[in-house]
C-alpha cells in the first residue's frame, strides 16, 4: 500500500507559535533550510522524515500529533454544510475543501459557524408565528451543538479533567475503592448521601447538602452519579477555568458543558487512563470484561474507549456513536477519519440500526466507506430501565468500531474473514453527501451527482446517479 504523504502546515505552524520561535531559529533547530521550512508550513510540501524525527527529539513532541488534527474532521463536516441546497449551484471539488482544512483551519470553522447560523434562522423562520416579536429570535447557535462541536474538536479529551480524575482514583499512586472514595470525599465536604425509592437519578440540594440517589438505578450509574457530585463540587475551580477557555456563546451552553466535564470526570475517575488502557490492552478491549472490572456499563466502557486519545500515551483511535430507535444521533465522537453526520441519523447499512432488532447480543460488522477506508464496527442495544413497573424504557443501540488495521488488538475480530474483499459492506456518513452510485438504501439523492429520471424505466430507486 503506497504511504499516504503528511501535510501537517498549521500544525508545524503552531508549534512553532507556541514554542516563541521564529521561521529562522525553528528551521535551524529542525535543521532544514528557511525556505523550505516555508513550504511546508504553507502546504507546498510534505513534512519529511527528518523533520519529524527532530521534532520528536528537538522539541519532545507526539508525533502522531502532526496527522490529528482538525482535518479530517473539517473536510467531512464542510462537505455536509455543502450539501445544504443552498449550495447546489456552487460545490467546490474535495480537494479545494481539503487545502481549506489544513491551510486556513479558522477560516473553515468560520464557515461552518455560519451555516450552522443559517440553519438555526431557517428553522426559526419555519416556525414564523413562534418566533415573531421575540426578542431572542437572532440567529444563535444551539448551545447543545455548540457544546457538542467544543468536545468534537478536542477529541473527546480533556487533559487537564482526566489528569484530576485520575489522580483522584489512583491517590499516591494506589488503586481506591471509588465508590467509597467518592462518599468520603462528599462527608468530607459536609455532602449527605441517601438512597431513596425515587424517579429521579439523582437530586442535591445545597442548602441542606443532602444529595439523594435513586436505589433503583444500577450500581454502575450510582457510582458514576457519585463522582459527578464531586466533580461539581471538589473540582470546580477546574471546571470553570476549563469553561473560561471555552467562551462559549450563552450561559447555557456554558451550563450544558460544565455538566459534560463533570461527567467527563466521573468517567475519567470510574475508569483511570493509566489503569484502564493496560487493561484494555491486556483483555484485548472486552467492553464486558472492563465493565466488570471497573463497576462500569458496556456504554460507560465504549464511551471510554473512544477517550484514550492522551499525547504520547494514545489508545486505539475508535468511533462511538449512540443511536435512538428513530435513529438520531444522540451521542457521537470519532478518533478515527470516520466522521459522523452533524445533522440527521446515521446510514442505515450500518449494524448499529440492526441492534434494535437483536437485543442483548454484541453485533459485529466489517464495513467499508466510499472513501475506502476498512473498519470493524461492534454493535449492541442499550436499555435504561426506571426501575418500576409501568415506567418507560429508554432505548438506545451504541457502536464503537477502528479501523481494520487494529483489528487484530480486539477480542471481537476473531474469526472475521479480514483478506476477503466481500467480506465489507459499503457503508456511508449520510445521503446528501454518499458517492455511491447504486445504493439500495439511498433515502434522497446526492448532492454532488446528476440525475437521470427516466419514466419508462425503474429500478431499486426511481433515477439513476451519474
Amino acid at each position: 500500500m503506497t504511504s499516504q504523504k503528511l501535510y501537517a502546515g498549521a500544525k508545524l505552524r503552531e508549534v512553532r507559535t507556541r514554542l516563541g520561535n521564529t521561521q529562522k531559529d525553528f528551521a535551524t533547530k529542525l535543521g532544514v533550510s528557511l525556505p523550505y521550512l516555508n513550504q511546508m508550513e504553507n502546504n507546498n510540501r510534505p513534512v519529511s522524515t527528518t523533520v519529524v524525527l527532530a521534532l520528536a527529539q528537538e522539541f519532545g513532541l507526539d508525533v502522531t500529533e502532526l496527522s490529528a488534527g482538525d482535518s479530517e474532521r473539517l473536510v467531512s463536516d464542510m462537505r455536509e454544510a455543502f450539501a445544504d441546497p443552498l449550495f447546489s449551484d456552487s460545490l467546490p471539488p474535495v480537494a479545494d475543501l481539503r487545502l481549506a482544512a489544513s491551510n486556513a483551519p479558522a477560516f473553515a470553522h468560520a464557515f461552518l459557524e455560519l451555516h450552522r447560523s443559517y440553519r438555526q434562522m431557517q428553522e426559526r423562520l419555519a416556525s414564523l408565528d413562534e418566533a415573531l416579536g421575540r426578542e431572542d429570535a437572532r440567529a444563535t447557535p444551539s448551545p447543545w451543538e455548540e457544546v457538542r462541536d467544543f468536545f468534537h474538536y478536542c477529541d473527546n479529551y480533556i487533559d487537564a479533567v482526566d489528569r484530576a480524575a485520575e489522580n483522584f482514583a489512583t491517590k499516591e499512586g494506589n488503586a481506591r475503592n471509588i465508590r467509597v472514595a467518592a462518599t468520603a470525599t462528599l462527608g468530607n465536604s459536609g455532602v449527605t448521601v441517601d438512597f431513596t425509592d425515587t424517579d429521579q437519578i439523582r437530586h442535591y440540594d445545597s442548602e441542606t447538602g443532602r444529595l439523594i440517589l435513586s436505589r433503583r438505578a444500577p450500581h454502575e450509574t450510582q457510582t458514576f452519579q457519585l463522582l459527578l457530585q464531586v466533580a461539581l463540587i471538589k473540582q470546580d475551580p477546574l471546571l470553570e477555568a476549563t469553561l473560561d477557555l471555552a467562551r462559549f456563546h450563552s450561559a447555557e451552553a456554558r451550563a450544558i458543558a460544565k455538566i459534560g466535564l463533570a461527567n467527563y470526570f466521573a468517567g475519567a475517575a470510574l475508569m483511570p487512563y493509566g489503569p484502564f488502557q493496560r487493561v484494555a490492552r491486556e483483555c484485548r478491549h472486552d467492553l464486558e470484561v472492563l465493565a466488570g472490572h471497573f463497576g462500569a456499563s458496556i456504554e460507560q466502557v465504549a464511551h471510554r474507549l473512544s477517550t484514550l486519545q492522551r499525547p504520547g500515551a494514545k489508545g486505539i483511535p475508535f468511533f462511538f456513536v449512540r443511536v435512538d430507535q428513530a435513529g438520531t444521533i444522540t451521542k457521537r465522537h470519532s478518533a478515527t477519519r470516520l466522521q459522523f453526520a452533524r445533522f440527521g441519523g446515521a446510514c442505515p447499512l450500518w449494524n448499529v440500526h440492526r441492534a434494535f432488532e437483536l437485543p442483548g447480543q454484541f453485533l459485529r460488522q466489517l464495513a467499508e466507506t466510499p472513501d475506502g477506508v476498512r473498519y470493524i464496527s461492534l454493535a449492541r442495544d442499550v436499555t435504561k430501565p426506571a426501575g418500576r413497573f409501568g415506567a418507560p424504557l429508554r432505548r438506545y443501540a451504541i457502536a464503537l468500531g477502528c479501523e481494520v488495521r487494529h483489528a487484530r488488538d480486539l477480542v471481537y475480530a476473531d474469526g472475521m474473514d479480514l483478506d476477503r474483499e466481500a467480506a465489507f459492506e459499503p457503508i456511508g456518513i449520510s445521503c446528501r453527501i454518499c458517492e455511491r452510485t447504486a445504493c439500495h438504501q439511498r433515502a434522497v439523492p446526492p448532492l454532488e451527482r446528476r440525475l437521470t429520471v427516466n419514466p419508462n424505466l425503474r429500478g431499486v430507486l426511481p433515477y439513476q446517479v451519474t
